[in-house]
């Protein structure tokens, strides 16, 4: 087996502007939910809404057993509906199905996208985490993942990061594959434009918006700027 150097696995910065780029949708918002939530939760998440487009909503809650986050997210879920913006259960396939939740994201020790579309079915949307890493993107659309997810990209408040990744590897992945990717880590309105600019199709945002000084709906809004500083090119 040959070795390389990390130099010579380093992605050209410049390696996606040889290319013209090719169709892809205007970047939308990702938004997670807070850490933990409470009784005004669901009126946060309406006001969030009511702050632009939010394409996807992800049910992030650690340190609850899945029973508990089932008792809290049917309301979550019917808002997420009425609005229509795809409801995503953080980490547990077993969770997605018990809720028939529109998709489930999923870490690297969180399971294979191969078990979820098998127990979830063909239409449930799967995301998989994959840091910083190429390789890892290209297993998970083999495996079958409906996006991939690189970052952090910043610094984050809302979790430890123990990668890093570059606004390249997404003009690197939009160039080469047709699979939807999002940026995460510590995305804010303000940091967004290069994300954007290099190709991410999305944008997931947490603190952001639920730290935002002006409420959740100021911070959606905020977003709206950097969203359209990149319209898609014509089909």
């Amino acid at each position: 087996m040959t070795d390389f150097t990390d130099e010579e696995l380093a992605l050209d910065p410049h390696f996606a502007d040889q290319f013209e780029p090719g169709f892809r949708p205007a970047c939308q918002l990702y938004l997670i939910s807070p850490p933990a939530i409470d009784d005004g939760f669901l009126d946060q998440l309406a006001a969030a809404f009511d702050g632009g487009g939010v394409a996807a909503f992800q049910l992030r809650l650690k340190g609850i057993d899945d029973h508990a986050i089932a008792a809290l997210a049917p309301p979550i879920q019917a808002l997420c509906a009425e609005r229509e913006v795809a409801f995503i259960v953080n980490d547990s396939i077993g969770l997605a199905k018990r809720l028939n939740a529109d998709g489930v994201h999923l870490g690297q020790e969180d399971g294979d996208p191969r078990d979820a579309r098998e127990q979830l079915g063909p239409k449930v949307q799967i995301g998989v985490t994959c840091h910083d890493s190429r390789h890892l993107a290209m297993e998970a659309g083999e495996a079958g993942a409906d996006y991939v997810a690189f970052g952090a990209f910043y610094p984050s408040t809302t979790k430890e990061t123990l990668h890093r990744a570059e606004p390249s590897i997404l003009g690197w992945w939009t160039t080469l594959f047709e699979l939807p990717c999002v940026a995460i880590g510590g995305v804010t309105a303000d940091n967004a434009g290069p994300l954007v600019a290099a190709g991410a199709d999305f944008l997931a945002v947490s603190s952001a918006v639920w730290n935002h000084p002006d409420g959740p709906k100021a911070g959606v809004a905020a977003f709206a700027e950097v969203l359209a500083s990149k319209p898609p090119p014509p089909r």
